[in-house]
């Protein structure tokens, strides 16, 4: 799938689809998705082009909409919902948990991941799990749930806070922060690729259920979405990518129950 930086005509205000976004996007031959773009294995940039699995179903999901193109927009958790009400992109593809809160603000796909909050700590921390976090300094990547379960979670500790996960992991494996909340996966995968000197403790804090975001009242474009992303679990087009990028996870069975 090519990803183009044309921009195209704002398709949603004020957190509202105007008619029908399914159409406007097919019409427009491109959807708008934002990432972070840091945030690996779920979506990061190599060799300065987009990758990960958030990538790779994005790319499929358009191919099944009879979408020809993709504009990967680099955005972050702050953003991410603003973005979507003022039109800026036209879905969020980044391993965005869905809260009520959110709910309120902008309409979810079928969940298409799961993951889990990981405390990561040094490599020679004493660290066992979320008790022993009181009155130490955590970071957290702004914006995240895991930044939300910190603030709510972790009394007395001091939050600190970074724009992705690789700061945050960088700074704990330095010794300049106690303790990481990371995603399992996301941890252990920058751990390995840069390094880094840190260790998963303790077992998962919160469980996470992810989906696609995006503009609200986007009735045909959620039912699209939702029966391509079924079709992709139903024929192993999901257990597929996320095996090529979670180290042979199978998503699809993450899924189940869900």
């Amino acid at each position: 799938m090519v990803v183009v930086a044309a921009a195209t005509a704002l398709t949603a205000c004020g957190g509202q689809a105007k008619g029908d976004l399914l159409q406007q996007i097919k019409d427009a031959g491109v959807i708008r998705v934002a990432q972070t773009q840091a945030n690996p294995p779920w979506n990061f940039l190599e060799n300065g082009k987009p990758a990960g699995y958030d990538v790779d179903v994005a790319n499929e999901l358009a191919r099944r909409l009879g979408i020809k193109k993709v504009e990967f927009v680099a955005s972050n958790f702050q953003s991410f919902i603003a973005g979507v009400q003022a039109g800026r992109f036209d879905a969020v593809i980044a391993g965005q948990t869905i809260t009520d809160e959110r709910e309120k603000q902008v309409d979810f796909s079928r969940p298409y991941q799961v993951n889990g909050i990981s405390i990561f700590v040094g490599s020679n921390s004493s660290i066992g799990g979320a008790a022993d976090l009181e009155g130490k300094k955590v970071a957290v990547t702004a914006g995240t749930t895991q930044a939300a379960f910190a603030e709510k979670s972790i009394p007395g500790a001091e939050i600190k806070t970074y724009e992705n996960a690789t700061l945050g992991l960088t700074e704990v494996g330095r010794g300049r922060a106690d303790a990481a909340l990371v995603s399992r996966f996301q941890g252990a995968f920058l751990a390995q690729k840069n390094g880094l000197a840190v260790k998963p403790a303790g077992p998962l804090l919160e469980s996470e259920v992810n989906g696609i975001s995006f503009a609200k009242g986007s009735t045909a474009f959620k039912a699209a979405v939702d029966k391509a992303l079924g079709d992709m679990i139903a024929d192993g087009t999901l257990t597929a990518i996320s095996k090529k990028w979670l180290g042979g996870l199978d998503m699809a069975e993450q899924l189940k129950g869900v």
